[in-house]
C-alpha cells in the first residue's frame, strides 16, 4: 500500500475512533438552557396563577412574567461532542455536574428540595406583598425539618410550633440555633411548643392555641462547621396565618427564584390599576418575608428566555447585574433592584414613561 494512502486510511480511522469517544464516553458536565417563562398575572394550563379569595382584587394588564432555566437531569451524562456543542451554543451554558447535583445528590432529592424552596418563596412572597400593602399577616416559628436518627427525631415533628427554647421565647428561625448552641453537646435543651395537630386545629377553628408542650432532648455534637457545636437535629423556619385566602397554581416549577415576581403580581392584584402600565416585564429573584431580593442561578438563561417570549424591561437581582450585563440580548432594560419597593419603584417609572433614571444593570 502507497505511504500517502496509508496515512490517509490511518488518519481517517484515528479520526472515526475520535469521534466515535466523543460520542460514547461520558463527561463530568451538566447543561443549563432558557426554560419557561409565566406571566403571573395571567392563566397557566387552563387556570389563573394566581388565586386570591376574601379579598377585591383588580383587573390587571401587561406582563410580571417568571422565568426559569432548564438543566439536564441527574442521571443523564453529557458525551464530549454534546459538551462541545453546548460551550459553543449562544443560548446555552455547559456547567459541572455537581454545580447543579453537588454530593451526588440524585435527581429525586433534588426534585424535593427545588419542590420546597419553591413553597417557601411563594410564603414569602405573599408576606412581602402584604407587608408593602400594610395587610397585617400572623407568623411563628415552626420546625421545617427533623434530620433522621438526630437527637429531636421523635419527640420534635415538622410544623410543630416552637415557642421557646430553655424558657427563652422564640421570634425568630434564628433564634433557636443560636439558644441551643449555647449548651455543650451532651447537655439537655428543652423546647417548649404547640404541637403540629394542636396548632392546624386552632388555625381551623380561628381560635389561640391553648395545649404546648415542655420537651426535654439531649445535644449531640457538628462539626460540619470544623468546630463542634451542640445540635439537635433540626431546621427552624417561619409559618404565616394570612387574613385572606392566596393560592399560587403552577406545576414543575421548582426553586426559590420566581419569589419577586409572585410579590408583585398579588401587589397587582390587589391594587387599582395596572403596575406594569400594559408593558411586558419579565424578571427573577427570590425574596424573604422583609422584602429583600436575593440572587439565583442561570441569570443569562432567564433574560434569553424572557427577550424571546417579548419581554422589555428584565428585573434583576442586584447581586446578578454583572453577570447578566455582560450579554444582555438585544431589546432588553435590565433593571437593578435590592428589595419590592426597588421594583415598584421602577415600575412606578415604566408605566409613566420615565424612563431616564432607571437602575439598569451595568458589568
Amino acid at each position: 500500500m502507497p505511504r500517502r494512502t496509508a496515512t490517509m486510511l490511518a488518519s481517517t480511522l484515528m479520526l472515526i475512533a475520535l469521534l466515535c469517544a466523543g460520542v460514547f464516553i461520558p463527561v463530568p458536565y451538566a447543561e443549563m438552557s432558557p426554560g419557561p417563562t409565566v406571566n403571573t398575572l395571567g392563566d397557566h394550563d387552563g387556570e389563573p396563577v394566581l388565586q386570591i379569595a376574601g379579598k377585591k382584587t383588580y383587573a390587571t394588564s401587561g406582563h410580571l412574567n417568571m422565568t426559569t432555566v432548564r438543566v439536564t437531569s441527574a442521571d443523564y451524562r453529557m458525551n464530549l461532542v454534546e459538551a462541545v456543542y453546548g460551550w459553543l451554543a449562544h443560548d446555552n451554558k455547559v456547567v459541572p455536574h455537581e454545580t447543579l447535583y453537588p454530593d451526588g445528590k440524585t435527581e429525586e432529592q433534588s426534585t424535593q428540595e427545588n419542590a420546597e424552596e419553591f413553597s417557601q418563596s411563594q410564603e414569602s412572597a405573599k408576606v412581602a406583598a402584604l407587608k408593602q400593602l400594610d395587610v397585617p399577616v400572623k407568623s411563628w416559628v415552626i420546625v421545617s425539618t427533623v434530620v433522621k436518627g438526630s437527637p429531636a427525631q421523635g419527640k420534635l415533628h415538622a410544623g410543630d410550633v416552637i415557642k421557646a427554647v430553655d424558657g427563652t421565647a422564640v421570634k425568630e428561625p434564628t433564634d433557636v440555633a443560636k439558644l441551643v448552641t449555647k449548651h455543650k453537646p451532651g447537655q439537655d435543651v428543652r423546647f417548649t411548643i404547640v404541637p403540629a395537630k394542636e396548632q392546624a386545629a386552632a388555625e381551623k377553628e380561628k381560635r389561640t392555641p391553648t395545649r404546648t408542650q415542655d420537651i426535654s432532648m439531649t445535644t449531640t455534637t457538628s462539626d460540619d462547621t470544623g468546630e463542634k457545636r451542640a445540635i439537635v437535629g433540626i431546621s427552624a423556619g417561619t409559618d404565616h396565618t394570612f387574613p385572606f385566602t392566596i393560592d399560587i397554581k403552577l406545576a414543575d416549577v421548582g426553586g426559590p427564584s420566581a419569589g419577586l415576581m409572585f410579590a408583585l403580581g398579588i401587589y397587582d392584584k390587589l391594587t387599582p390599576g395596572s403596575l406594569t402600565g400594559g408593558t411586558f416585564v419579565a424578571g427573577t429573584g427570590t425574596i424573604d418575608d422583609a422584602g429583600k431580593v436575593g440572587p439565583i442561578g442561570g441569570i443569562e438563561m432567564k433574560t434569553v428566555g424572557a427577550r424571546a417570549k417579548g419581554a422589555q424591561y428584565f428585573l434583576t437581582p442586584a447581586d446578578n447585574c454583572a453577570a447578566a450585563a455582560k450579554d444582555t440580548p438585544d431589546g432588553l432594560t435590565l433593571i437593578k433592584v435590592g428589595t419590592i419597593k426597588d421594583a415598584l419603584g421602577a415600575l412606578k417609572d415604566i408605566r409613566s414613561g420615565d424612563t431616564a433614571d432607571l437602575p439598569k444593570c451595568a458589568e
